[in-house]
């Protein structure tokens, strides 16, 4: 477990919990997007840092740092949320709502089990980041790309995904390494594993709400683990 003090509580960083506080972290944490979802309210900038722990026996958390945070009737800003947990749809350019914080919280939990540090992102490409999510979550609807103002910055006309050099002064096609969260959550338990594929759905309409996702079964409390 490593914790950084931040006044009076401990600021979340890599932060190695049980399954049994996880599920507790976790609705404690969507209980909060609730409240601010239910005001208009988007967080916008969701990250380890931004979440506090008031009591570690208790289980409980503060979010933080409002100064990201809009309404959803406001003129959205295209460019929000720190890039680790910067939502698809954001990165695309597309309209966005309150579930981009519910996409940034499925990155913080992939974070909590494997101790890495920005789990989707490990350098400076938008689109090294992008090649990642698909290799790890899946393929982008045809909807999303066909949609997105900004997809023609990471994908050509044929959808295929690629960056420009610039050292070279060239377009490179990035080809992305299949995986699957199973193989990269260091666990056996099916039920956290389908809890985080939950909130990181790639297309918006079918990812949960917080709301939505406070009503998943592995938040169920005792913790049972669930075999795959």
């Amino acid at each position: 477990m490593k914790l950084a003090c931040y006044f009076s509580h401990l600021t979340l960083t890599i932060f190695i919990l049980s399954l049994e506080y996880w599920s507790l972290f976790e609705g404690f944490c969507l209980e909060a997007l609730e409240f601010l979802h239910g005001l208009g309210l988007i967080h916008c900038d969701l990250k380890p840092e931004n979440i506090l722990v008031k009591s570690y026996n208790r289980s409980e958390v503060k979010m933080i740092d409002l100064g990201s945070s809009c309404f959803e009737t406001d003129h959205l800003c295209s460019y929000v949320q720190s890039r680790s947990y910067r939502a698809p749809q954001v990165l695309l350019g597309l309209p966005y709502d309150k579930k981009i914080d519910v996409w940034s919280l499925g990155c913080i939990l992939a974070e909590l089990c494997t101790g890495n540090v920005r789990f989707f992102f490990q350098n400076d490409s938008p689109a090294t980041l992008l090649a990642r999510v698909i290799g790890i979550i899946s393929q982008i609807d045809q909807e999303m790309l066909v949609k997105g103002k900004d997809t023609h910055k990471y994908f050509t006309k044929n959808h295929m995904l690629y960056e420009h050099n610039q050292d070279t002064n060239r377009l490179e096609y990035l080809i992305q390494k299949k995986t699957s969260l199973r193989h990269r959550l260091p666990m056996g338990d099916q039920g956290f594993i389908d809890f985080v594929s939950h909130l990181l759905e790639m297309n918006p309409k079918k990812r949960p709400s917080a709301a939505q996702a406070l009503k998943y079964p592995w938040l169920s409390y005792p913790y049972e683990p669930i075999s795959s």
